[in-house]
């Protein structure tokens, strides 16, 4: 890279990591340019205004996630096993995020109320893909016969979503010391719950 798409790229760094610690509010052009030892006009010069580089952010922290929970998921063959490679990556990432924070979670309690403005379409872009992505990998799973045939998609999927929701607030706001097992245990068990006959596993562990 130029030396100024390695300035730019070293400064969306920096701003991912104040993101994901103190939230996008709490993102400043000044915490920013004080954190790269830089002046307020040098990191402007780079990003037009705030809002764009909340922008930059959310969408830097999208690209991020679909590289590793996203694509290394497609190795796997199409249905349950895909399926299960990418909750089991999107698991292990939000694992990790309970001490970093989460983007996706921090920005919707930050902007779910903003109506007409770009960083909230762009979370909300970027969620809809993700959740789309596990919406196809559950059909597919039906498809292929590895899922009941009336497995209702948009069900499966709510719960499975809302489970890692459950699993932040337990793990970062109560410091619940089962939240990781249980996490677990409620994704397996909901899994097993919607899977066809034959291919009913006989060991509960397969995510792990």
């Amino acid at each position: 890279m130029r030396k100024g798409e390695q300035t730019r790229a070293a400064i969306l760094d920096a701003a991912l990591d104040l993101a994901s610690r103190d939230g996008l509010e709490g993102l400043t052009i000044g915490l920013l340019a004080e954190r790269m030892q830089m002046s307020k006009s040098g990191v402007f010069a780079h990003f037009g205004s705030r809002e764009d580089l909340q922008v930059e952010v959310v969408r830097e922290y999208h690209r991020r996630f679909e590289q590793e929970v996203f694509f290394p998921s497609l190795a796997e063959p199409r249905g349950l096993p895909r399926l299960r490679a990418m909750l089991s990556r999107w698991m292990e990432r939000r694992i990790q995020e309970v001490m970093t924070g989460c983007i996706y979670i921090s920005g919707a309690v930050e902007y779910d109320d903003r109506g007409d403005n770009p960083v909230r379409e762009q979370l909300v872009l970027s969620v809809s893909t993700w959740r789309a992505a596990l919406l196809r990998a559950i059909s597919q799973a039906v498809e292929e016969g590895h899922l009941r045939a009336d497995t209702d998609p948009d069900l499966m999927l709510f719960e499975l979503y809302s489970f890692t929701l459950g699993l932040h607030h337990d793990a970062r706001f109560l410091h619940l010391p089962d939240a990781e097992r249980l996490t677990w245990a409620a994704l397996e068990k909901t899994i097993d719950s919607y899977q066809s006959a034959p291919g009913r596993p006989t060991h509960s562990d397969d995510l792990l």
